[in-house]
């Protein structure tokens, strides 16, 4: 009986060896293609540490850099990567910043966008939260129709959908809206 036991045991590791072994032949050696390779290799141009200006009518709305920048149609579309921008007032004053992993800037239509964790932070410590928005020059506005959390002092919203400016003075949710917290009724529409 004992002998059984042996045997059986060792055909179950034999067993076990013998599907690890023809699992790994199943496995593909090519390792997967990465979005990066894809990009620099139809970009027209790559480039790394760039700072740019928004402006609008000739007067700077900010500031735009990316870690790197791949460039389409004819140096109009960037795709950037760790994208940040500070944005100023007509004046050249601070007007809150955006951060976001990733980003594309169009010259044809003067909008930035950005994508995962975005994050806009105002002048005096409001933060805007998303996954994607877009900032559009001509109108000095930033909006989205995706979800977002908006933070105020003790004040938290969250909703669907935003329209605002860069310094998050005056702030609209679209949809979805739910407010915790102090409320000031102030500056918040729904």
């Amino acid at each position: 009986m004992r002998g059984r036991f042996v045997l059986t045991a060792w055909g179950a590791i034999a067993t076990l060896a013998t599907l690890a072994t023809l699992s790994a032949c199943n496995r593909s050696t090519q390792p997967p293609v990465a979005e990066e390779m894809a990009f620099a290799d139809s970009a027209e141009q790559v480039l790394f540490d760039v700072r740019s200006l928004l402006t609008h009518r000739g007067v700077k709305r900010g500031e735009m850099f990316a870690d790197t920048v791949f460039v389409f149609d004819d140096q109009t579309k960037f795709e950037l990567r760790v994208v940040r921008a500070n944005f100023s007032t007509e004046t050249g004053a601070p007007n809150g910043t955006l951060r976001g992993d990733r980003g594309t800037y169009s010259t044809r239509t003067k909008v930035l966008e950005g994508f995962g964790n975005v994050v806009v932070t105002s002048t005096d410590g409001k933060r805007l939260t998303s996954n994607h928005l877009k900032f559009s020059e001509n109108v000095n506005e930033i909006a989205s129709d995706s979800a977002f959390v908006y933070r105020e002092q003790d004040k938290v919203q969250r909703g669907v959908g935003f329209r605002t400016d860069p310094n998050l003075i005056v702030f609209r949710c679209l949809s979805r809206c739910v407010t915790e917290g102090q409320v000031e009724l102030g500056n918040i529409t729904p």
